[in-house]
């Protein structure tokens, strides 16, 4: 499904495991989201709905659902490809996701 928008940000995510992403979505800003899991294991809670993710699986997100990145117990690789966004989950504590990625 084609996320239909000007510019694209592709990030990959290392993440710790245990780490987990703010709950969120992208309603005002309509951000269409796709998650690739390169490796390890995460569940992506969309609204109310847990997603197991294991290596090779993707799942679009639409902007209004809220989601959530919850890793497993071993560091995962995630590929999020969406709109661009300048958010971060500076404030938070506990296990890291370190992120690499390009805006264009």
């Amino acid at each position: 499904m084609p996320l239909e928008c000007r510019e694209v940000g592709i990030t990959i995510a290392r993440c710790e495991p245990g780490w987990s992403s703010q709950p969120h979505d992208h309603t005002e800003d309509d951000h269409k989201e796709v998650y690739v899991l390169i490796n390890g294991a995460a569940t992506v809670r969309v609204d109310d709905e847990d997603v197991p993710m294991e290596g090779g699986d993707v799942i679009w997100i639409s902007p209004a659902a809220t989601r959530q990145i919850q890793n497993g117990d071993e560091e995962s690789a995630l590929v999020p490809v969406s709109a661009p966004s300048d958010g971060d989950d500076s404030g938070k504590s506990g296990p890291a996701c370190r992120l690499s990625g390009f805006q264009g």
